[in-house]
């Protein structure tokens, strides 16, 4: 089972999403457990206040170190050492790798921020595997935190209907994108299925596939693909 801690200012945008579909499935069949912390609740002032205005001006508000560092301490003396991600527009790009390598994890502790940022100290006081999906901004890092855990999750054994689906998603051995998909009917407003598809030839569809991943890489993402050695002189 992963266990993740979910540090977030707004659990209850997050509880829904999880308690939904594969996740909230994944819950059940005990295969994942999410615990949302509120790190608002380890503010020690009368007016829970997590945030502040930056030294040196200039707008917006930072997230305080002294909650987070809290809530960060207590969650690993309750139920151990985590696996600490940080959600931020500068950390690392999310690869599907990652989400490999989170999934065999024990624990995994995801920080969402909010308002213009984080003290740096919260950076530089706590060892952080720092996380970005992508090259925009969001209000919070609860999205993100989202698409971590749900990429992470059903990659664990029994999450899925048929474990197989999570070894022939896009971006997974070899890294390319998926294949094209089709189901019933054969034939929608003049667009046939492929006659491969339906030839009963498992063979002949496994190379179709595979070659229709290939070309659909090729087309999408070059970037993916291994690239061709230099000729030699």
């Amino acid at each position: 089972m992963l266990e993740v801690h979910l540090l977030t200012l707004f659990p209850e945008a997050v509880q829904g999403y999880l308690d939904s579909s594969i996740l909230g499935r994944a819950q059940t069949a005990g295969h994942l457990k999410v615990h949302l912390v509120d790190f608002r609740q380890f503010s020690k002032d009368k007016h829970r206040t997590v945030d502040d205005r930056p030294f040196g001006g200039g707008p917006g508000m930072v997230l305080k170190p002294e909650p987070i560092f809290e809530a960060v301490e207590w969650v690993e003396s309750t139920h151990g050492p985590c696996q600490r991600i940080l959600l931020t527009p500068d950390g690392q790009p999310f690869r599907q790798a990652n989400a490999v390598a989170l999934s065999q994890e024990a624990r995994l502790l995801l920080l969402c921020g909010r308002y213009e940022g984080f003290d740096e100290r919260i950076r530089l006081g706590m060892k952080w595997q720092e996380i970005s999906i992508g090259d925009y901004v969001l209000s919070g890092g609860e999205l993100p935190a989202l698409a971590v855990i749900e990429a992470t999750a059903r990659l664990i054994p029994g999450v899925l209907g048929h474990d197989q689906s999570a070894q022939e998603d896009s971006f997974t051995n070899p890294q390319q994108l998926d294949h094209p998909h089709y189901t019933r009917p054969a034939e929608f407003r003049g667009m046939k299925t492929p006659d491969i598809l339906l030839s009963g030839d498992h063979q002949a569809v496994a190379a179709w596939r595979h070659q229709q991943a290939i070309d659909r890489t090729a087309q999408r993402r070059p970037d993916l693909l291994p690239e061709e050695p230099t000729p030699e002189h």
